[in-house]
């Protein structure tokens, strides 16, 4: 599906959607009705009814195909920017065992990194452009402070060891975050949709080809079924794009003293 409907608000792209389902439908219902005339009128009629409930199974198994990949895909960009909060909100507690000059510091860098993720990569990351190639500095020099500090009896032992735990932790979950936000509905997926919905459209036009109202509201009422499924699918196909996207309000609030903007 192109770019800039995942950008649209809500509102404007279920009238993208509906309008551009309905239009199917229209073109379908006035295509038929031309064409049901005479012989053809006949030839349309022995088409089986029975072809409805199967082509619309097949319609539902798409859907709910395409649907799974979209819940997964959110459910595991959700709980990936959890674990980069978690893993961040421990490093801040656990600062508090080491001596004041490396506390300040790694927070600093914390808070560097907090305030890069959201202004920088969470909009890159909304245009799909985000990348792993470059390893986040504020990240990077957090764990060299304390990879290189000397720890002053076992409890800074232990904070050091569990802040460098906590560190890879951010890292490997923000990793996670960069790669699914590249995930989306491939075009395939869209046209295999879209293409069984005509399908179902012409075999409800034709099977009602007889009685124009009663072709229409068949019509009228698969095309909002339709359009609800796809207008549901587009709106969290993309975990970080769109109105309806993961916001980076759980990092946010790892620093509450300093809210960083979006």
């Amino acid at each position: 599906m192109s770019d800039w409907i995942h950008y649209l608000p809500v509102p404007w792209m279920a009238l993208v959607v509906f309008g551009f389902t309905y239009l199917l439908a229209g073109t379908v219902f006035v295509a038929v009705t031309a064409l049901a005339t005479g012989e053809r009128a006949k030839s349309f009629k022995a088409v089986s009814p029975g072809m409805l409930p199967v082509l619309g199974t097949i319609f539902a198994l798409f859907v709910a195909f395409i649907a799974a990949q979209v819940w997964a895909d959110n459910d595991h960009a959700s709980a990936t920017v959890s674990r980069e909060a978690s893993a961040l909100r421990a490093v801040r507690l656990l600062a508090a065992g080491l001596p004041d000059e490396q506390r300040v510091q790694l927070l600093g860098f914390v808070r560097s990194y907090i305030d890069q993720a959201t202004t920088v990569e969470w909009p890159d990351m909304a245009h799909q452009t985000a990348s792993l190639r470059a390893t986040p500095a504020a990240l990077a020099e957090a764990l060299q402070l304390v990879v290189a500090m000397s720890p002053q009896g076992a409890g800074q032992q232990t904070a050091q060891r569990e802040i460098i735990s906590a560190l890879g932790t951010a890292l490997d979950a923000r990793r996670q975050r960069i790669i699914i936000s590249q995930s989306e509905v491939n075009p395939v997926k869209w046209w295999c949709l879209y293409l069984q919905a005509v399908c179902e459209l012409l075999a409800i036009a034709v099977i009602h080809c007889d009685n124009r109202l009663s072709s229409a509201i068949a019509l009228a009422l698969f095309a909002t079924g339709v359009a609800v499924s796809v207008l549901l699918i587009a709106a969290h196909d993309r975990p970080f794009t769109g109105q309806i996207s993961i916001s980076p309000s759980p990092l946010q609030q790892v620093m509450p003293g300093e809210p960083t903007k979006r």
